[in-house]
């Protein structure tokens, strides 16, 4: 009888084994989480059908479509990259990864502004986004400073050091400007120092700071007049509503007339008839809320509930520092974007713009997101310590 140790075949069972572990370490493709890869994929397809449904109407009606497919397959191309190798070589390059998105986003202000913000580099076939590079750029350069420390982040000068990557990026994104992404990398930070072993008691006078000086730029007139219009109306839902209050009441109201099992697809009246502004992109779940009902928001919550749920597990399963703060960024770069995207299209969250991942349309964003899940399922391919 044929020895365990010597056995060919591969086998659950076998997994404790000298020769299961060596597969495993030569071939890690056969420990690629299947469930983050399915939700991921079915909520990009997902996306790519309400899309469509949202933009139907447009001349021509397939326009946003099939640059959405294309995009979706770049993003297929760069998530099969990012797993593809050992994420542990990432960290002697993460500091040029991170000036060279600070490079862009310096250079976005070269351009000229679409809509009063600077925000885009223009490409013969896609416009880039810097901003949307910048979060995982600062994921990428806090895990490898806090990696390096072992994750133990707790003398105010480490944390402070921390604190400028964050806040170089931040800064650029305020005045593009961009508040979605601006909260979106603070919440990013605070969520990896947490982890990464900062004290409570900083993390405290960083959101009381945080808070002051929002308050003093409302003060010194810093804030555009259509953010504060956002935040005034999300404090005072029924305040203009032929105004600042337009988009989150056809939201609402979209949302509310799905009811149950929705209207149907393709049949969504205030999508149609375009009643939605960015139903496209910001609000996308107003789509899917009035089209699809109740049962059709549950699913695509549901599909996000197991690609956070996976991405969790896969930052707690990683057997090193590096591993676990990358996947740790991610996850709470995920979580935040979907809530606040949900919530806002509801009126629990205020409106700032963020796009829902995976769903809005968008090149940068979708290539970003897909990179994530690459890198979520590089960490989780090569839980063993010496696998590459």
């Amino acid at each position: 009888m044929m020895r365990p140790d010597t056995d060919t075949e591969f086998s659950p069972g076998l997994v404790r084994t000298g020769t299961a572990k060596k597969v495993m370490r030569r071939f890690p493709l056969r420990n690629v989480d299947k469930p983050l890869l399915f939700s991921a994929i079915a909520l990009a397809i997902f996306g790519i059908l309400m899309i469509y449904s949202a933009t139907r109407a447009d001349v021509p009606s397939t326009y946003f479509l099939k640059r959405q497919v294309m995009y979706f397959l770049i993003a297929l191309a760069v998530m099969m990259l990012a797993a593809s190798f050992d994420y542990r070589k990432i960290m002697p390059y993460s500091k040029i990864i991170y000036g060279i998105v600070v490079f862009l986003l310096m250079l976005v202000f070269l351009f000229t502004a679409r809509g009063g913000a600077h925000r885009w580099i223009p490409l013969w076939f896609f416009d880039l986004q810097p901003s949307e590079l910048a979060k995982i750029a600062v994921i990428v350069m806090l895990a490898t400073f806090i990696a390096d420390r072992r994750i133990e982040i707790k003398s105010n000068r480490e944390f402070l050091q921390a604190l400028a990557i964050a806040a170089v990026p931040m800064f650029l994104i305020f005045f593009e400007p961009d508040l979605g992404v601006t909260i979106s990398i603070l919440v990013i930070f605070i969520g990896m120092m947490l982890v990464g072993g900062a004290r409570l008691r900083q993390v405290a006078v960083l959101v009381v700071s945080a808070s002051a000086l929002v308050i003093a730029g409302i003060q010194l007139h810093l804030f555009k007049a259509y953010q504060l219009n956002r935040l005034l109306v999300f404090v005072k839902p029924d305040i203009e509503p032929l105004g600042a209050g337009y988009n989150l009441a056809q939201s609402k109201i979209a949302i509310g007339s799905g009811q149950l099992i929705g209207k149907g697809l393709f049949h969504g009246t205030q999508t149609n008839l375009k009643f939605i502004p960015a139903h496209h992109t910001d609000f996308i779940f107003s789509v899917v809320g009035e089209e699809l009902g109740f049962i059709g928001g549950m699913i695509l919550l549901a599909l996000f509930t197991i690609l956070i749920w996976r991405a969790f597990k896969i930052a707690a399963s990683a057997k090193d520092p590096f591993g676990t703060m990358l996947a740790t960024g991610i996850v709470v770069m995920f979580f935040f974007q979907i809530l606040l995207n949900v919530g806002m299209t509801m009126g629990i969250m205020p409106v700032t713009g963020i796009t829902l991942p995976f769903l809005s349309f968008g090149g940068s964003s979708l290539a970003i997101n897909f990179l994530c899940i690459g890198l979520l399922l590089n960490i989780g391919m090569r839980r063993f310590p010496q696998g590459t």
